[in-house]
């Protein structure tokens, strides 16, 4: 008798890889909310192993939603919407701006030139600081455009080689011609009273309606308009829009100018609503930050105000958490990096569907 199971081994399958041609969006909030959640679990299992029990991060967590930290809260989301909001609109046209950071310092200084040159009058001078910060936010984005478009220079490393740039410029007026000469620390002397952000009521400022005007003007641009319909088009395929007749250049420079102007706001809320004046650490972090927001928003400026809030919460419990159980700041940034892992994993199960064939 002979024995076959040598010749015809038994076969228990395989797995199999297929392109997702449609999902719905019902199953695309499944992925990204269960990616989401194994990634806050992760970020409690690290905490856990620091020595901050699940029930005490909770309790943490509840007492920031309470009425007097609720306004730090909202005064952190300002910068944090902006920031997410301008890395969501370049991400929209497969622009990889990780130039954050940068643009939000020169928005800053900009802005901080304004009151120190005292260019313009009193009345107007906090809408002049404003304006200057959105226009040194998206010049130094538009020299990355330059570079690409001329040089054929990634924007990746173009956009995270001048954070150094602008740091390290930054650096240079704190330590010189803008040091405070009262204190001798590197910061610009104070902003004087009406080039600070008034009390809208509650305790907050005026920062967060211009966060909040930034996501109504992007929605109604994205969702509404020519200008939307265009951009979507020319993510979907650049070279058909040109084509058939798409200003593809000036589309996409005029979006990625959008994205520098509300990072160089970013910068001006920060400094005009909670620095009160120029510094040197006003920017940092706000590059993670950004790229997580756009990635759990999936690039809607709408969502980009309801996540920002979201990482505003996880900011201030951060700030809580350093203070009083001694968690460093690099932890913070690690669980925004766990987050952002997570949910860029998820992309992968909404392309793609895993199948066992027997």
């Amino acid at each position: 008798m002979t024995d076959t199971s040598a010749a015809h081994p038994r076969r228990f399958g395989r797995i199999t890889l297929d392109v997702r041609q449609n999902l719905s969006a019902w199953k695309q909030t499944l992925f990204v909310g269960g990616s989401l959640l194994i990634g806050l679990a992760i970020s409690v299992a690290i905490l856990a192993v620091a020595g901050i029990a699940p029930l005490t991060l909770a309790s943490e967590l509840a007492s920031v939603l309470t009425a007097e930290s609720l306004r730090g809260v909202l005064v952190q989301a300002a910068p944090l919407v902006l920031v997410g909001l301008g890395a969501s609109l370049a991400f929209r046209i497969g622009f990889w701006n990780l130039g954050l950071e940068g643009q939000m310092i020169f928005g800053g200084i900009f802005a901080a030139a304004i009151s120190i040159w005292e260019i313009g009058p009193a009345s107007t001078r906090l809408l002049l600081m404003g304006i200057a910060a959105a226009v040194g936010g998206a010049l130094w984005v538009l020299l990355v455009a330059f570079l690409k478009n001329r040089f054929r220079v990634n924007e990746i490393i173009a956009t995270l080689l001048l954070n150094y740039v602008a740091m390290y410029f930054l650096f240079h007026l704190l330590y010189g011609a803008w040091q405070d000469s009262k204190t001798a620390f590197p910061q610009s002397t104070p902003f004087r009273p009406f080039e600070r952000l008034g009390d809208i009521g509650y305790g907050i400022d005026g920062g967060l309606l211009i966060a909040l005007a930034g996501v109504l003007v992007a929605g109604w641009v994205l969702h509404l308009s020519r200008a939307g319909f265009y951009t979507r088009f020319i993510s979907a395929n650049p070279k058909m829009a040109q084509i058939v007749g798409v200003p593809v250049q000036t589309m996409t420079l005029c979006i990625i100018a959008a994205s520098g102007a509300c990072a160089g706001l970013a910068g001006f809320v920060n400094i005009v609503s909670q620095e009160g004046r120029l510094t040197q650490s006003f920017s940092n972090g706000y590059v993670f930050s950004g790229v997580l927001i756009a990635f759990l928003a999936r690039n809607d400026p709408i969502l980009v105000a309801i996540v920002g809030f979201l990482i505003a919460v996880l900011f201030i419990t951060g700030q809580t958490l350093q203070v009083f159980y001694q968690i460093p700041f690099a932890m913070v940034q690690m669980i925004e990096a766990i987050i952002v892992i997570a949910v860029a994993s998820s992309e992968f199960l909404i392309r793609h569907r895993i199948r066992w064939i027997r």
